[in-house]
Order: structure tokens, then C-alpha cells, then sequence
């Protein structure tokens, strides 16, 4: 079990939002004892090779929220994601609440901020977002109290958000046909992810867990809920019992055979600042394109 104030009582409606572009499942979480909600891992859309930005995605949970009267809350990030860009800044002019991510956004910052050659207007403060999680702290959602789980290993940021009996693990763990995440990012580490995903695995066998993707593996229909109880049984990657040796070394080897993904450089540049488009000197939206930094 685990020492984290685990509540199972408590059980939030939570809806889901499938964006095909990138295989990206965001969430509208509603406390089941009164009108308030949080978002979880947010979609903007964009054109990379037009160079265009739209909020399809995001006006839909939007809409969502405002037809059934919640109340938003939080806007929760789960990691800097390197596979689509955040409407978080977007939501948050729409409809209010909170943005908040890990504290170690700090590591993540200057990382990128070095490989896309950022000046010192870039803050590395983390001071882009509302709050910046430290592992085990709460909060609030309505009545619903929540924590974060520090679990790095894809990112040195990620956090899994557990809100009542629903657990939000960003890209720790896929469903149980879809393993685990790579973990060769800069920043990155196999072991760490093993010894995080333990950690959630540590939670009740009856806990919910929502995955912040799904890519149908074996022609399967997409899904995105599943428990730890399934996981821990059935996971292809740590599941029956895999040792942190055999983990490490499989995901080493398969990680060394990745592509990266299509839209990681604009999404690192948008992310790591909350959601927002850099601007150039003239105050223009304008994303870069490092040559062999990756």
C-alpha cells in the first residue's frame, strides 16, 4: 500500500476527450459533491506544417464544462509533453482556475532552454504556472481532495494526480497491451521510471487509472481506463512481476529503436512555458527549429 492520503471513497465523474491527431486523451474531472472541476493534460491543435494554430480540442471540453455548469478549478499538467502542446493559458482566459505542474518544471526548463537556445527573457523559475507540485502535496477541487505523485523516469517533471479513486498517470504507464512510456529524453531514465511506476502499482488494486495516451496496439479499438489490479497483472512491460533488471535493459533497447515524435519541438517550446507560443523580439508568435539537438 502506500502512504499517500489515498480517499476511495471518493469518486469523481470524469470525462474524457479523445484528440486522433495525436493519440492524446485530455480530461474534465468533476467533484461528485458539487459543481466544481479540474482539466487534465488540455490539447491546442496545430497545422505544423502551415504554421497554424486552432482550439477545436480544447473548445470542446469547454463547451463541455459550460453546458453542465462546473466550475473550473484547476487546469493540471501531468509532464512538459513532447507530443502535442498544451491549452491550458487558452482554457484558463475561458473559464479561470489554476494552472499547476511539477516542481521539477525547473530541470525541464533549463534543459530546453539551453537546446533551443532561449535568453535570459526565458524564465527557468517555473513561474509561468500557478503552482508547482512537490511530491505528496494536496488540493482541493471542491470537496474532493487530490495529490500529486512525483514519478520521474519519462521526464524528470512528471507527476501522477490522484483525485479521489481516479488516478491521472500522464505517460508513465500506457494500458496494460501498451507497457510504458520511452525514457530517453534528455532528462529521462529507465530505472527511475521502473521505480515509479512501482509507486503506482503501490496504490489500490481497485484504484482507476487514466492513460494521457492509447495508439489501439494490434488494431485494437482506443481505451483509456483501466485499474491497477490490471495493470500489475497484465502490463506487457512490468506487469507478472518483471524485475527492474529486465525492465531497464528492454526498454533501453526499444527506446534506441524510436523515431522522435512528430511535433516535439514546437510542443517543448509552448509546454515548458505553460501552454504559451513564444514571441520573438517583435513580439510575433514565432517557434524555432534547432538543427541536431536531439
Amino acid at each position: 500500500m502506500t502512504d499517500y492520503p489515498v480517499d476511495m471513497t471518493m469518486k469523481p465523474q470524469v470525462t474524457a476527450f479523445f484528440d486522433e491527431a495525436t493519440n492524446t486523451i485530455s480530461y474534465v474531472v468533476k467533484d461528485p459533491a458539487s459543481n466544481a472541476c479540474a482539466v487534465v493534460d488540455s490539447v491546442m491543435d496545430i497545422d505544423i506544417a502551415a504554421g497554424r494554430i486552432t482550439y477545436d480540442h480544447a473548445d470542446a471540453m469547454i463547451t463541455h464544462i459550460e453546458r453542465e455548469g462546473l466550475s473550473l478549478e484547476w487546469i493540471i499538467e501531468t509532464h512538459v509533453h513532447a507530443d502535442h502542446l498544451s491549452a491550458a493559458p487558452y482554457i484558463q482566459q475561458k473559464l479561470g482556475g489554476r494552472i499547476g505542474i511539477g516542481e521539477k518544471i525547473l530541470i525541464v526548463q533549463d534543459t530546453f532552454g539551453k537546446i533551443f537556445n532561449e535568453g535570459t527573457e526565458f524564465q527557468r523559475d517555473g513561474s509561468q504556472f500557478d503552482r508547482l507540485f512537490k511530491d505528496g502535496d494536496t488540493y482541493e477541487v471542491g470537496g474532493m481532495r487530490c495529490f500529486a505523485m512525483h514519478t520521474p523516469g519519462h521526464t524528470p517533471a512528471c507527476m501522477v494526480h490522484v483525485m479521489g479513486d481516479a488516478a491521472f498517470v500522464g505517460d508513465t504507464l500506457f494500458m496494460p497491451d501498451g507497457g510504458s512510456a520511452r525514457a530517453d529524453f534528455p532528462g529521462g531514465d529507465a530505472g527511475e521510471l521502473y521505480d515509479s511506476i512501482q509507486k503506482v502499482l503501490a496504490l489500490p488494486d481497485a484504484m482507476r487509472l487514466f492513460m494521457c495516451h492509447d495508439y489501439g496496439p494490434n488494431g485494437r479499438e482506443i481505451r483509456w481506463e483501466t485499474t491497477v489490479a490490471e495493470e500489475k497483472a497484465n502490463n506487457i512491460h512490468v506487469g507478472g512481476g518483471k524485475t527492474r533488471e529486465e525492465f531497464v535493459t528492454f526498454r533501453t533497447e526499444r527506446d534506441a529503436q524510436l523515431a522522435m515524435p512528430r511535433l516535439i519541438l514546437p510542443s517543448l517550446q509552448v509546454n515548458m512555458r505553460a501552454g504559451e507560443v513564444p514571441k520573438d523580439a517583435q513580439g510575433v508568435p514565432m517557434l524555432k527549429l534547432p538543427v541536431n539537438r536531439l
